[in-house]
């Protein structure tokens, strides 16, 4: 009698509203790895972020702005998502990908990588750093999943820590 070979595992499709982490390529993925190392999360295996919104579409900061782009983009690169693992109600799922379009356009900043690393280190500059980059309305990928969760009246983490201090390997530990 032969073996029937294992049926891989199914996972589920995502839901509007889930977001998922992704490694990032070449030389970005690669400051972004060494980034979140200086900042304590070790070498975590993602370094990007972004919110499904259905139909195909997501929203995700880059450094020319946030955008919509299609879930196609990133066919090739294995995704970790929250499908499963964060309970959402339906409103909550309109409630973050109404937040996600709303952020479509805000710029990118380099200073959110600083309020990270000031605030991991203890430096007494955190507090007037946090006030400046949230004054600006600029966000980094894992800010604005963060955000948009936060928007929907859900909180991902239980410290409540302001969205501008999650990375993307935050937001991978918080799914594994």
């Amino acid at each position: 009698m032969t073996a029937t070979p294992s049926r891989p595992e199914l996972l589920p499709e995502p839901l509007p509203g889930d977001f998922a982490v992704v490694r990032m390529g070449g030389r970005a993925g690669r400051l972004i790895r060494i980034g979140q190392f200086l900042n304590g999360d070790g070498f975590a295996d993602y370094e990007h972020a972004f919110v499904y919104l259905g139909g195909g579409e997501l929203v995700e900061a880059q450094p020319g702005g946030a955008e919509l782009r299609p879930l196609s983009v990133y066919d090739d690169s294995p995704a970790l998502w929250s499908t499963g693992r964060i309970p959402l109600t339906g409103e909550q799922r309109a409630a973050i990908t109404a937040a996600a379009r709303s952020y479509i356009g805000t710029p990118y900043s380099f200073a959110d990588y600083l309020a990270l690393a000031a605030a991991r280190l203890h430096l007494p500059v955190g507090p007037p750093l946090r006030r400046f980059v949230a004054s600006t309305k600029h966000m980094i990928c894992s800010q604005l999943v963060d955000q948009c969760y936060q928007d929907a009246g859900v909180h991902l983490f239980t410290d409540h820590r302001w969205p501008g201090y999650v990375t993307p390997a935050d937001l991978a530990r918080l799914l594994l």
